[in-house]
């Protein structure tokens, strides 16, 4: 009997596109909540950039960018009034850039604020903006506030 064992092979990032995908959710009234399947789609979206992440050779930042991703989709999808949300990765002079576009402008931008003790929500922008300083980047919005992008610096150790 014999065993197979793999050899972890060594991946090697370089500038260009990490992933892209759109997908639809249904059009809501103002003050209705998402459907569950739409919601879905955050944690469906998550697990595809941890893989694509770590088959680009950017582990170490699969965890920072997996919440990053969690949190401007589920304000795209609560927020925005869209029935597109696209997300974009791409690697460019050793940073990871990220955007998250709804596609509706002069809506207005999101804005890291102060969530009270006992607020059920409003702190996802203060993890983003802690997750994006930690990693060395930055983040923003762009087109009246259509897109929500960031960038974080790939570690060192992952420079190959």
């Amino acid at each position: 009997m014999t065993t197979a064992v793999q050899t972890p092979r060594e991946v090697r990032y370089r500038d260009g596109d990490v992933m892209g995908v759109s997908f639809e959710i249904a059009c809501r009234r103002d003050g209705t909540l998402p459907s569950p399947e739409d919601c879905a789609w955050v944690g469906a979206i998550r697990r595809i950039v941890v893989a694509r992440l770590r088959y680009r050779g950017l582990d170490a930042l699969q965890d920072a960018v997996s919440l990053i991703v969690s949190e401007l989709l589920t304000n795209a999808i609560f927020h925005s009034g869209t029935t597109t949300i696209s997300l974009t990765m791409t690697v460019q002079d050793g940073g990871l850039c990220l955007s998250v576009a709804d596609g509706i402008p002069d809506v207005p931008p999101p804005v890291l604020k102060a969530a009270g003790a006992d607020a059920e929500s409003g702190r996802g922008l203060a993890l983003v903006d802690a997750l994006v300083k930690e990693n060395g980047g930055g983040w923003g919005t762009s087109d009246a506030g259509a897109i929500t992008w960031c960038r974080l610096v790939i570690p060192s150790g992952d420079q190959l």
